[in-house]
């Protein structure tokens, strides 16, 4: 009895031993990145909130009586001459006091270095869908958010180049939590051990101090910074999303992305632009708070168009394909038709920022996000101080002392 009592503890001794080893070793390795991601990610948890406080002149107008909403291309001319091209994605928003985005993206230089050299045009302007009048531009390559996003995404590398670098980082971050619990569990469930787990001794010395801000919190939001995680290697990685989209799906093959063809013999109506918008309105009438709309490309292009449910939420989309033409819809594919795969791979942008949950789930993320980029720095801390402890102390000879003085 007592050989295999011993022979348990070994066993558990050495768990212990390989996952401090890996522990210390990878989280030297991806330190660096680690705080950096989550440091980001963690101020662009309320990017939404902030930007509509900072920039309520531009998102926001004032809604006159009797009100009626321009012709969308009318609007689309607009922003077209203040762009300086055209519009590849428009905004329109069922609260009647959001002023309409006209975004312009377009990619640069694939093989370029950096996030900008990548980009040659990230840019919007909002108009007031009732009067036509401009009420504020943003240059997304120059915003704040969106540099902190790019960071985040990919250190502000282009995307081939930084984010596997943040990807892998990320995986590493998910073996130090998994070896992290391993290294915190307690030996035993007595007070004085439960304490040491599970509370932060805050009358300790600094060391201590430290050891339970690195160990207490870490535990805490264990669960939230692995989803977060987690989330952000489905982006970074396609054999992880893969796997992700297999698990919940029970399936190796994704259903065919149906891509319908503008009808290049019908007679064009008036205004096709305004007649494909009106269709948008009437298939997402209730229950939409915003429509997205990409106009067509090409001579066989269809016009792209989505209805978002929720005023911030992205993965609860209907999505539509009409004619260039004549503005009659081709195509309808709601969210509810998706298998499970493409129900999670859709939600992750919303499950990654804790919008899923409204407020709540954002506060969760904002805080899993702060401890996440505490635990390098408070780990590297631990490791430094152990060092410096390990090293024997050597006396200075006499000829050192001037150097000293």
């Amino acid at each position: 009895m007592a050989h295999g009592k011993t022979k348990a503890k070994k066993k558990k001794g050495a768990i212990k031993k390989i996952a401090a080893f890996l522990h210390l070793w990878l989280g030297l390795i991806s330190g660096i990145i680690v705080f950096i991601v989550a440091i980001t990610g963690c101020l662009f948890v309320f990017q939404h909130e902030i930007s509509n406080l900072i920039h309520r002149d531009k998102f926001y107008v004032e809604v006159p009586e009797n009100a009626k909403v321009l012709p969308l291309s009318s609007l689309q001319a607009t922003a077209d001459k203040a762009l300086g091209k055209s519009a590849t994605y428009i905004t329109s928003y069922r609260a009647p006091e959001k002023a309409w985005e006209f975004m312009c993206y377009e990619a640069g230089n694939q093989q370029a270095l950096t996030f900008f050299g990548a980009i040659n045009c990230y840019e919007s302007v909002f108009i007031n869908p009732y009067t036509g009048e401009i009420t504020g531009r943003i240059d997304y390559t120059r915003e704040f958010f969106t540099i902190v996003k790019y960071i985040h995404w990919s250190l502000l590398l282009n995307t081939p180049y930084g984010q596997p670098i943040v990807g892998y980082a990320t995986l590493l971050f998910v073996i130090l939590l998994i070896t992290g619990l391993v290294l915190w569990w307690p030996k035993n469930l007595k007070k004085s051990n439960v304490n040491k787990s599970f509370k932060i001794k805050w009358k300790a010395g600094f060391k201590r101090l430290n050891y339970d801000l690195h160990n207490v919190p870490g535990f805490y939001a264990l669960l939230i910074t692995l989803i977060l995680a987690l989330t952000g290697m489905v982006w970074a990685m396609k054999w992880f999303e893969t796997a992700v989209y297999v698990t919940a799906s029970q399936s190796t093959t994704p259903p065919p992305f149906v891509t319908k063809q503008s009808d290049t013999t019908a007679v064009a109506v008036l205004s096709p632009l305004d007649v494909a918008f009106a269709t948008a309105n009437k298939e997402f009438d209730k229950g939409y708070d915003r429509i997205g709309l990409s106009p067509a490309f090409g001579k066989e292009g269809v016009i792209y168009a989505a209805g978002y449910r929720g005023a911030e939420l992205y993965y609860n989309t209907d999505e539509i394909q009409l004619d260039q033409y004549t503005g009659k819809r081709l195509y309808r594919r709601n969210y509810a038709e998706k298998n499970n795969g493409e129900k999670l791979i859709a939600m992750n942008y919303d499950i990654h920022v804790g919008a899923i949950l409204g407020l709540p789930g954002k506060i969760l993320a904002f805080i899993a996000s702060l401890i996440a980029a505490s635990l390098p720095v408070t780990g590297f801390i631990i490791w430094y101080g152990r060092k410096r402890k390990s090293r024997p102390a050597i006396p200075p000879k006499e000829n050192d002392l001037q150097y000293q003085l």
